[in-house]
C-alpha cells in the first residue's frame, strides 16, 4: 500500500543538506517581508518574457512512498533556447564571505526546481543559479551552473534516498499512532460532571474549524477533557497536529500527565514538551556558537541523527527524553527541541512559540497551519502576555554606553549609537518637567535610527569578533524588536516616554492585544480558550479576538456549594486603610487556623502588603508553621512549599502567598493538603501610569475602562486562587473574603455560583 508524503522542496532541501554549526546567539534576522522585498526588487530586473514565483510539483514514487513535492521558485529566465531557474537569497552579511559552495542547501533547492520544469517541459537541460542580495547595500552577487536532465535525476533520487528512511517511520508511526487512536478509551472509569459537554464542544470546535471560549470550572479535569477530543479528531483525519499551550510550568506538567495517561491506556503519539532555553540550556550561559558549546559546534552535521535515534526509540520527548538524547548525539538541546517541534503530533508549550511575533515558530508553513489546532490553557493569562508580547521598549543606557565602547572602533556604530543617545537627550528635554510624553503616532525619526543601528550592529556581529559585547547583542535583538512591533502599531498601540533622573525609556505599549492574537491564531485551523476563570466571557472573548459567531460553552461547576464554606470580611483593604487593616486581618487567620486547624493559603494583592501582615503575624503567633512565597522562587523553593501542605500534618500550616503568583494557580492540592483559602482584598492591578492607559482607551471606545483595566483582572486572580480549594468530588474546606467590596452587586455578579450563599464575618467575630 502506498503512503503519501507531501512535503515542501525547501523542507526537502534543507533535510537532506543542511550542515555547520548554530551560527551564534546572533542571527541574521531578515524578515520573511523584508525577503520578500528584496526578492521583488530583483524579479524586477527581469526581462519581459521572463517569469517570476513560478509554481512547480512533481511526484515521485520510491519503494511504498509517493511522495508529493511542491515550491515556487522566484525566477524562470528565458533567453534565446537557454532556461534558467533563479533562486534569490538576501543576507544581512558580507558578500565577501560567500562562494559557490558556502550553502549547498541552496543549489539543493534550486535543482529541485530544476528538476520539476524539465520533467514538466521535457526538455534535456537546464540552466541553475544563485543570486545573493547583501540587503543594505543591494551589491548582488550570482553563481550559474548547466544541468542535464540524468544530472538532475539522479540528484532527484538521492535527495529521495536519503529522506526515506526518516519517510519510513514518519509512515509506520502514523500507521500506528491512528489505529491507537481509534482504539482508544476515556483514560479513566467515567467522566466527571462536565467533561463530556466539553469534550463534545472541543470536537465540535475542530470538526467545524471554529474557535471556541469554554468556561469551565476549577477541578473538573478540563486538560484531559480538551486533550483527550483532539487526539480523537486525528485519528478522524480532522487535523494533523495540535499544540497545548500554557503560561506556567505546573500546567505543562499537567499536560504531559493527560498524555502519560492515555499512553498507557494504548496511544502511541510523538509528543514533545519545549523547556525554556536558559532552564535547559546545558553550559548555562546560553552562548550558542562553536567557539563556546560543543554542542552548537557541527549541531546541523548530527542533528539528523539524533531525530531518527529518537523517533526510532522514543514517543514522549519530556525534558529529561531530550537532554538525554542531546548528550548522546552532542546537539543543543533547546534547538533539538524546536526541531522535534515541526515533527511532533502534539506540543507543549509556552503561549510565545505560536503568539510572539520574536519567538514563534516561523518554520510552520500555512498549508501545516490549516492541519493544526491551538489549545490555549489558562487563557485568562494570555490577555496581559499579549500586551507584553505585542510591546517594546528602548533604554538611554544601552546606547550612551554602545557609543562608549565604539567609539575609535567602528566609527559607523559609533555615530549610529551616539545619535540615538542624542535623540534620547531631546525626549528628556522635552519631557520636562512632567517627566513623561504620551505620542498618539510612531516617531518616524526615531525608527529611522533605529534601523541605522541595526545595519550597523548586523556587520558588526557577523565579524564574529570575540571582543564584541553581549550588550551590542542584547541592544540588536531589543532594537530588531522594536522595529517589528513599529510595523504593527494602530489605534490599539501607544507610545509614551518616562524619565527617570538621567535615564529615558520610550515604549510602543500594546493597550489592546485582541486583534493581534486573533491575528496569530487565524492561520490554525480551529482555537480552543479555555479556563475556569473566563469570567465575565464578554470581556475575555472580547480580549482575546473573538467574534460574533464564535462559539462559547459554559460548564457548571460538578461540585455542590455545600462543600464550601464562604465568609466574607467587609474589611477595607484599599491603599488608604491598610494600615488599620492589618491587626484584624491577622486576628482573623489566628482564629480561622485555631478554631479549625488544617492547611491554609492566605493570598495579598502585593508583597508589600503580605509583609506588612506577616511581620504583625510573627509578633502575635510563634505556634503555627508558616511558609512565604518569596520574590523569584526557583523550582526547588516551590517544589518545598508545596510538599509542606501534606493531608496528614498533626500541627497547622499557613501558608502566604501573593494573587497571581504561582501558587494561585495551576497546582493541585487535593483533599486534607488545603483546607482552607483566604482571600485579602479584591485583586485589583496596582494603580499606575500604563493601567491608567488602558482605562482611558477603553473608556473612549464606550466601554467601562475601570472594569477593563482594573476590576476584571483582578477579580480574576481571586477566582484563581480560591479554586486551589475544592479539586474533586471529596474536598470540602472553607473560603473567606476580605473585602467590603464583595458585599456590593457588581463583585457578587462576578462570584461563582456556589460562593455566593456566604456568610458574613464581622471584625470582632469568631469562627
Amino acid at each position: 500500500m502506498e503512503y503519501e508524503i507531501k512535503i515542501p522542496v525547501r523542507a526537502l532541501a534543507e533535510y537532506v543538506y543542511s550542515s555547520g554549526s548554530i551560527e551564534s546567539g546572533f542571527r541574521t534576522a531578515t524578515s520573511f517581508t523584508e525577503g520578500s522585498r528584496i526578492h521583488r526588487e530583483v524579479q524586477k530586473t527581469y526581462q519581459e518574457n521572463d517569469q517570476s514565483e513560478v509554481l512547480l510539483k512533481t511526484e515521485i514514487l520510491y519503494e511504498d512512498l509517493h511522495f508529493y513535492i511542491e515550491g515556487r521558485c522566484d525566477g524562470l529566465l528565458f533567453s534565446d533556447d537557454n532556461i534558467t531557474i533563479d533562486e534569490i537569497k538576501s543576507t544581512s552579511g558580507s558578500l565577501d564571505y560567500i562562494d559557490a559552495n558556502t550553502y549547498p542547501a541552496h543549489w539543493a533547492q534550486a535543482e529541485c526546481y530544476g528538476y520539476m520544469y524539465i520533467q514538466d517541459q521535457d526538455r534535456e537541460s537546464i540552466d541553475i543559479q544563485l543570486t545573493y542580495v547583501q540587503k543594505t547595500s543591494g551589491e548582488i552577487k550570482r553563481f550559474k551552473r548547466s544541468r542535464s536532465r540524468d544530472e538532475l535525476e539522479a540528484f532527484m533520487m538521492h535527495l529521495i534516498m536519503t529522506y526515506a528512511p526518516f519517510a519510513k517511520l514518519r509512515k509506520e508511526h502514523r500507521i500506528a499512532r491512528d489505529r491507537s487512536i481509534k482504539e482508544l478509551v476515556f483514560p479513566f472509569d467515567q467522566y466527571r460532571k462536565g467533561q463530556r459537554q466539553l469534550a463534545g464542544s472541543v470536537y465540535k470546535t475542530i470538526s467545524d474549524g471554529e474557535t471556541l471560549f469554554a468556561s469551565a470550572p476549577t477541578g473538573i479535569g478540563k486538560t484531559i477533557s480538551t486533550i483527550f477530543p483532539t487526539v480523537k479528531a486525528i485519528g478522524e483525519g480532522h487535523l494533523q497536529k495540535f499544540f497545548y499551550l500554557t503560561a506556567k510550568t505546573t500546567t505543562r506538567t499537567t499536560g504531559e500527565e493527560a498524555f502519560k495517561l492515555m499512553a498507557d491506556k494504548g496511544l502511541r503519539m510523538n509528543v514533545v514538551t519545549i523547556t525554556a532555553k536558559d532552564k535547559i540550556c546545558f553550559t548555562g550561559e546560553g552562548k550558542c556558537t562553536k567557539e563556546y558549546c560543543v554542542f552548537a559546534d557541527g549541531y546541523y552535521d548530527r542533528i539528523n541523527g539524533a531525530i531518527l535515534d529518537i523517533l526510532g526509540e522514543e514517543r514522549s520527548f519530556d525534558r529529561v527524553c531530550i537532554e538525554n538524547y542531546a548528550l548522546k548525539h552532542q546537539v543543543c538541546p533547546f534547538e533539538f527541541s524546536l526541531d522535534l517541534a515541526y515533527i511532533a503530533d502534539a506540543v507543549i508549550c509556552d503561549y510565545n512559540y505560536i503568539f510572539d511575533p520574536k519567538v514563534s515558530l516561523k518554520r510552520l508553513f500555512d498549508d501545516q497551519k490549516k492541519q493544526t489546532v491551538l489549545l490555549v490553557d489558562e487563557a485568562h493569562n494570555l490577555v496581559d502576555r499579549g500586551r507584553d508580547m505585542f510591546s517594546s521598549s528602548l533604554e538611554k543606557a544601552s546606547f550612551l554606553q554602545l557609543k562608549r565602547d565604539y567609539k575609535g572602533k567602528n566609527n559607523d556604530l559609533f555615530q549610529s549609537s551616539k545619535q540615538i543617545n542624542d535623540y534620547f537627550i531631546k525626549l528628556r528635554k522635552q519631557a520636562e518637567p512632567s517627566r513623561t510624553i504620551i505620542f498618539k503616532e510612531i516617531l518616524s525619526e526615531l525608527n529611522n535610527l533605529i534601523s541605522g543601528f541595526i545595519q550597523h550592529a548586523e556587520m558588526e556581529l557577523l565579524k564574529g569578533d570575540a571582543d564584541n559585547s553581549v550588550l551590542l547583542l542584547e541592544t540588536y535583538f531589543t532594537a530588531q524588536n522594536w522595529i517589528r512591533i513599529s510595523k504593527l502599531f494602530d489605534e490599539r498601540y501607544i507610545l509614551y516616554t518616562e524619565i527617570q533622573k538621567n535615564e529615558v525609556m520610550i515604549k510602543q505599549f500594546c493597550l489592546d492585544p485582541s486583534f493581534l492574537i486573533r491575528q496569530a491564531g487565524e492561520k490554525f485551523k480551529a482555537r480552543v480558550y479555555f479556563s475556569a476563570t473566563l469570567s465575565p466571557i464578554s470581556y475575555f472573548k472580547d480580549m482575546l479576538g473573538g467574534e460574533v459567531e464564535n462559539y462559547v460553552t459554559f460548564i457548571p461547576s460538578p461540585f455542590s456549594s455545600e462543600q464550601t464554606e464562604v465568609w466574607i470580611q467587609p474589611l477595607s483593604t484599599r491603599f488608604k486603610d491598610r494600615e488599620v487593616s492589618i491587626n484584624p486581618i491577622v486576628k482573623t487567620i489566628y482564629h480561622t487556623v485555631k478554631n479549625k486547624p488544617g492547611n491554609y493559603l492566605i493570598f495579598f494583592p502585593s508583597y508589600q502588603y503580605l509583609n506588612s501582615v506577616l511581620d504583625e503575624w510573627h509578633v502575635h503567633n510563634d505556634d503555627i508553621t508558616t511558609l512565604v512565597q518569596g520574590t523569584g522562587m526557583g523550582d526547588n523553593d516551590r517544589t518545598v512549599f508545596l510538599e509542606s501542605f501534606k493531608s496528614d500534618n498533626d500541627d497547622p500550616l499557613v501558608g502566604f502567598a501573593v494573587l497571581g503568583g504561582i501558587f494561585s494557580e495551576g497546582i493541585d492540592l487535593k483533599g486534607d493538603r488545603l483546607n482552607g483559602v483566604i482571600v485579602v482584598g479584591v485583586g485589583l492591578p496596582q494603580i499606575g501610569f500604563e493601567r491608567d492607559l488602558i482605562k482611558q482607551h477603553f473608556s473612549a471606545s464606550g466601554k467601562n475602562g475601570y472594569d477593563y483595566a482594573y476590576v476584571f483582572p483582578g477579580m480574576n486572580k481571586v477566582l484563581q486562587a480560591g479554586g486551589r480549594l475544592i479539586r474533586s468530588e471529596n474536598d470540602t474546606g472553607m473560603i473567606i473574603l476580605i473585602d467590603d467590596r464583595y458585599l456590593t452587586a457588581k463583585y457578587q455578579s462576578l462570584l461563582p455560583v456556589e460562593w455566593r450563599n456566604f456568610l458574613i464575618l464581622q471584625s470582632n467575630s469568631i469562627l
